[in-house]
């Protein structure tokens, strides 16, 4: 499956469309809480990207067919908008969704299992696990073995991976281990350094709540917890709790950060002399850029 090529900004079409003739295909769950804080920033910013729309069907359904910007849809419906500015795009319904695909991996947060489906997703459309790599910026066998998890269904594995508590070679062999083994796996990947001392205890406790997942689908679900008490279940919440709420802190914070240096390089490249001068120094071969980023020309 060949990846969808990323148009300049000359080349797109841009204009204003009813919002009530835009057709959601491909709708996201999003925490409502923050949702009201983006249609805020709509109403008194205004909207900065136009939504993406598919105009292929138009004259057959009189709706164009959404690939990306749901919410900003939804924020403006609820702002009583009638119309939204979009760029229209003419594509078969196969490429829409894909750019739907990648437009929700590229917002999702890795370690979460939208971010997994999402990639699973992809290689269910017959992208390789090269291309998908490429993608997401992960080597070939990373994503090969990352689909697997989910297939599985491990859920906890992959969370533990992606929040750095221990690799994916890891994970894999905790999922194909017996249940009566796993401890054996989690202590031996301590000897070996594989999981460190900080993160000793994470891994227990989501290698515990795996093996006790298991045993309940396996109908061997017990009350015996252990150790476990309530204020013990009630810290470990607060721990994760901390964890996820540090960990969008800090992926918002590198986002705003890369985007302002984008907007910047961005700028610099329309001005000819400071052109001309990294050409004559042959330093003007950019890095290339995947997800939704991307220079303007």
């Amino acid at each position: 499956m060949q990846i969808p090529d990323i148009l300049p900004m000359k080349d797109r079409r841009y204009l204003m469309i009813p919002a009530e003739k835009v057709k959601v295909i491909n709708p996201r769950i999003r925490n409502e809480e923050q949702f009201q804080l983006n249609v805020q920033s709509i109403d008194n910013n205004g909207m900065l990207m136009p939504i993406r729309v598919n105009d292929k069907f138009l004259e057959k359904t009189g709706l164009y067919e959404l690939i990306c910007g749901e919410g900003r849809l939804i924020a403006h419906q609820r702002l009583g908008k009638t119309e939204i500015m979009a760029e229209v795009v003419t594509c078969t319904r196969k490429e829409a969704y894909l750019q739907s695909l990648i437009e929700n991996l590229a917002r999702s947060n890795p370690g979460t299992m939208v971010f997994a489906r999402e990639l699973k997703q992809l290689h269910d459309e017959n992208w390789d696990y090269t291309q998908i790599g490429k993608l997401c910026c992960r080597t070939p066998e990373y994503v090969r073995q990352y689909i697997g998890l989910v297939e599985k269904g491990e859920d906890r594995l992959i969370q533990g991976v992606e929040q750095g508590v221990f690799p994916i070679s890891f994970a894999i062999l905790v999922a194909q281990s017996d249940d009566g083994n796993i401890q054996n796996v989690l202590m031996d990947a301590f000897d070996q350094g594989i999981v460190n001392c900080q993160n000793f205890a994470r891994a227990r406790r989501i290698v515990g709540a795996r093996l006790q997942r298991s045993s309940q689908a396996n109908g061997n679900g017990k009350k015996d917890r252990g150790s476990m008490t309530v204020s013990m279940l009630k810290k470990d919440i607060s721990d994760l709790t901390k964890a996820k709420d540090s960990f969008v802190r800090e992926a918002a914070s590198k986002e705003n950060r890369f985007l302002t240096l984008l907007t910047a390089i961005n700028t610099l490249w329309h001005d000819e002399a400071f052109v001309g001068l990294v050409k004559e120094e042959q330093i003007n071969n950019r890095p290339e850029l995947v997800g939704k980023f991307g220079y303007e020309t």
